[in-house]
């Protein structure tokens, strides 16, 4: 096996899934070949109702091929497209799972859109760690660090590993722009403010976005800098923040909600947990109706 120096600079492996348009990772030290994974995604199909591992076990795959130790399994936050396969790859690899401490403010508003039994547990008890804004880890040798980045979602971070930051859903390719920020705790101006803070790393900052939706029909891609979203994503560059504000808002007011939403909330509240079996051995999924209606958020 070559040898390869860090440096701090991770070995990033991006994963698409083309049925949300997600990206998940895996993000490792050359050094140590200790990894972490990133947005992992449960598969489901919303018109059969059907779940598979197929996604998430592309990741173990890689990782069993370069020979990786898997020491956390991270959720950037409440995912709103695509069920979190965090606790399918606990199960699998050991390694604990972790998402941003503000995930507890997620579940209680969705607790009460699901009107979910009482004792439903809103502590983030559903993960091994939470984490606040500048808490710090290592993978393997590179450090590690959490930067709170609301405004897609009340809960959203930003890992920052070594030269390296998963921005989540806060800024995407320069040639598509930014996140949408109008779903239930969501928040335009608060991500005007996320993304200036991401764009304060240094300009060589490797940036790796959360999905990709392959604008005028080119490949998938997830990988830019804080310099190019700087000079070419049109929704920053020459752009304040009042006209942020009233971009952003204008343009989600036109965009429909995901076709999983009420589907995966309810999943990714709980961890990444399908909802238990009822008398008759079967899962099921509850939709709350004109939930979304309308809603002025």
């Amino acid at each position: 096996m070559t040898t390869r120096i860090s440096h701090g600079r991770p070995v990033v492996a991006g994963f698409f899934e083309p049925r949300t348009s997600s990206v998940q990772y895996v993000v490792s030290d050359p050094d140590t070949r200790q990894c972490v994974i990133i947005d992992p995604v449960l598969d489901f199909d919303e018109k059969s109702g059907a779940t598979s591992t197929h996604s998430a076990d592309v990741l173990l795959d890689y990782v069993r091929r370069e020979g990786l130790e898997v020491q956390q399994i991270l959720d950037t936050h409440p995912h709103a497209d695509h069920f979190s396969a965090a606790q399918y790859l606990r199960d699998k690899t050991g390694a604990p799972t972790a998402i941003g401490e503000q995930v507890r403010a997620v579940q209680r508003l969705w607790m009460d859109i699901y009107n979910m039994p009482g004792n439903f547990p809103v502590d983030g008890s559903q993960w091994d760690r939470l984490y606040a804004d500048g808490d710090t880890f290592e993978v393997g040798n590179i450090p590690a660090r959490v930067m709170f980045s609301p405004g897609h979602t009340l809960a959203s971070v930003t890992y920052v590993i070594g030269d390296a930051a998963f921005v989540h859903d806060t800024l995407f390719q320069p040639d598509f722009g930014t996140a949408r920020a109008d779903f239930p705790g969501g928040s335009a101006a608060d991500l005007w403010r996320s993304i200036r803070d991401i764009l304060a790393l240094p300009d060589e900052t490797r940036l790796f976005t959360g999905h990709d939706y392959m604008p005028g029909g080119r490949e998938p891609q997830w990988e830019s800098t804080v310099a190019g979203q700087k000079a070419r994503n049109p929704h920053i560059a020459g752009i304040d923040e009042q006209e942020f504000v009233r971009l952003r808002n204008e343009r989600d007011r036109k965009l429909p909600m995901p076709k999983l939403i009420l589907h995966s909330l309810q999943v990714n509240i709980r961890g990444g947990r399908l909802p238990e079996p009822e008398d008759n051995g079967m899962r099921y999924l509850k939709l709350p109706l004109d939930a979304l209606k309308g809603a002025a958020w």
